[in-house]
């Protein structure tokens, strides 16, 4: 069954990741002034508990933020995984926005060479790991978070040894105070976050579509389906696979194209292509905002 087309005055309840102050929430903040949303923010743990709480309650009053690409670390897998999942509940993406991503040093020390153990989310340590290996020796202790948000959050006065990469507008939210700055290994730091909803969003001119797949475990399988996206004159922005966890060998693909599902070419590409896949699911046709 077709999907609506997006109606914001609908979605009542929003899920993002992560306490406030985490780059999921600023997104969140994106989306509600873009689509002017009048709804109830509530933040969860992990992305996975993101995804259950959509299908659990199944609604069309229901939408959530979750992060899917940063610009250093590449794709955020526990994303993709799971969206394919979505398909019997018929969430799709709906729109995405882009965050700049500026870590800082934050926490009690008066010092650098106080600090014993820094706490972050993975890829934010990740994204930080020169500078950290210049300012500290190997002994520092770096401990994982669910969020950058959540390690800012735990860090207390009565423990200066303990501190945490977050951003300046967290550390400023929970009152814990700034070491040092803009401390990104690399400048151009940015992640891309979607909006999940029932609907579907209506043709922009400027719009992205992604679909994943699974195609039999044979030669040339993937190769007829990109072939009939090229002779349709689409321009394939990304590819990907993962292990569709059903079958050694079996993969899920996740393709990113210029256009959008109603585009008269796009169907024609889906009706060729739908005969070569055992699964097929259009995620989403949306444009940034």
């Amino acid at each position: 069954m077709t999907p609506e087309l997006l109606d914001a005055s609908k979605i009542r309840k929003l899920l993002f990741l992560g306490p406030k102050g985490s780059y999921s929430d600023f997104a969140k903040n994106s989306f509600i002034k873009s689509f002017n949303l009048n709804c109830v923010s509530t933040n969860l743990k992990s992305i996975s508990s993101i995804i259950k709480a959509l299908k659990d309650e199944n609604s069309v009053q229901m939408a959530a933020v979750i992060p899917i690409e940063n610009s250093i670390e590449g794709i955020v897998r526990e994303t993709l995984d799971n969206l394919s999942s979505l398909k019997k509940e018929g969430f799709k993406i709906v729109a995405e926005t882009t965050m700049n991503v500026e870590h800082a040093l934050v926490g009690y020390a008066e010092k650098k060479s106080e600090i014993k153990v820094i706490r972050s989310h993975p890829q934010a340590l990740a994204q930080c790991k020169k500078f950290l290996q210049e300012n500290f020796p190997d002994s520092l202790i770096e401990e994982a978070t669910l969020s950058t948000s959540a390690a800012v959050r735990s860090l207390s006065a009565n423990d200066p040894s303990i501190a945490a990469i977050g951003s300046v507008e967290c550390a400023k939210m929970y009152k814990v105070p700034i070491i040092e700055e803009e401390i990104n290994d690399e400048v151009n730091n940015c992640t891309r976050f979607i909006l999940l909803s029932k609907f579907l969003a209506p043709q922009s001119g400027k719009d992205k579509t992604s679909i994943t797949f699974s195609t039999e475990n044979k030669a040339g399988a993937l190769n007829k389906i990109l072939t009939i996206l090229e002779k349709n004159d689409i321009n394939m922005s990304y590819i990907d696979s993962r292990p569709s966890k059903k079958e050694l060998g079996e993969y899920v693909f996740y393709v990113d194209f210029e256009g959008h599902v109603d585009d008269e070419k796009v169907q024609q590409a889906f009706e060729e292509i739908k005969p070569f896949v055992k699964m097929f699911y259009v995620i989403g046709s949306y444009h940034t905002v």
